[in-house]
């Protein structure tokens, strides 16, 4: 089950002693607390948020663990050319007095990131002390999603997220991290305190689609791949019909369903080859036929599978 968690603010931190040994733990030469900027984030609490949903404390500490050594990208773009910044500690962090909605204390893991202070990382930096790049978001994956309600999976039971039973709100329990990805800068968190954007353990495309849906820009881009890839399939379909009949016409002595079933496994170049060479072979039987067909097609239904 992936998860992604927005977190909460970033603040600047000036590095100590201990952080700068930290912090060489990941580098190739020894860095100085000249060479570095250093920042802290608010990655992820256990309070429910919107989505009614919340990491609990153990899922926390574990999650503090994983995300040392982490990357920070932006907006989940999993690309090195991305690649901004480092965690290189985090912390449990507690606030006294203050209670969730779940009626437990609240906690939050905090962590510290370097990054270099470079050109490059100037007009980052700027921003990080400007209050611009605020709001980040953590990748990561969890095996468990547990009802409130009864303790088992959410969404095999009949209680519904957001519904209160018995005076007590339902919510689904994030537990037992697996494994924690990258964290990303992100312009607009949806949690009350820092954002939720999240995706479960779906197979590729299908997690592809539900994060897709939650972005006008990307779903219109979504359905004019559909639409390419459904001309595409056409064409294909066209250009295997086209070589069957070329191949049936020049020989009349093969089995047109086996011929088609041999045509259905092979693709664009191979297509083109054999229908290339029926035309030739197809042109010497019947010459003047063949030229009248190919003019009617051309000016046919046929002109919908050329891309």
């Amino acid at each position: 089950m992936d998860v992604r968690k927005d977190a909460g603010t970033a603040e600047q931190w000036v590095a100590a002693e201990d952080d700068i040994s930290c912090i060489n733990r990941f580098s190739r030469k020894t860095l100085t607390a000249d060479e570095v900027y250093t920042f802290a984030v608010r990655l992820c609490d256990n309070e429910v948020d919107r989505d009614f949903e919340r990491f609990d404390e153990a899922a926390l500490s574990a999650l503090g663990d994983l995300f040392v050594g982490k990357s920070g990208v932006f907006d989940h773009q999993w690309s090195a050319l991305g690649q901004t910044a480092r965690i290189y500690r985090t912390e449990l962090v507690r606030e006294a007095g203050r209670v969730t909605a779940a009626g437990d204390g609240y906690c939050y893991l905090k962590a510290w990131a370097y990054l270099m202070k470079t050109e490059k990382n100037a007009d980052l930096i700027a921003e990080i002390e400007g209050g611009i790049k605020k709001e980040v978001s953590v990748g990561c994956a969890v095996a468990r999603s547990v009802c409130s309600i009864c303790g088992e999976e959410s969404g095999t039971c009949p209680h519904q997220k957001g519904q209160t039973y018995g005076g007590k709100l339902c919510y689904a329990e994030l537990r037992e991290p697996s494994d924690a990805y990258e964290w990303s800068f992100v312009a607009v968190p949806a949690q009350r305190e820092a954002g939720v954007l999240k995706r479960f353990g779906q197979k590729a495309v299908a997690g592809l689609e539900q994060y897709v849906g939650q972005k006008e820009e990307f779903r219109e881009a979504w359905d004019v791949l559909r639409k390419q890839a459904e001309l595409g399939r056409n064409y294909l379909t066209g250009l295997r019909r086209d070589v069957v009949r070329l191949a049936l016409v020049s020989d009349e002595k093969l089995n047109g369903e086996v011929f088609q079933g041999i045509a259905d496994k092979l693709e664009e170049p191979e297509l083109l080859e054999l229908k290339k060479a029926y035309e030739a072979r197809a042109e010497k039987v019947f010459p003047v036929q063949l030229r009248r067909a190919d003019r009617e097609a051309k000016s046919g239904d046929g002109e919908m599978f050329r891309v």
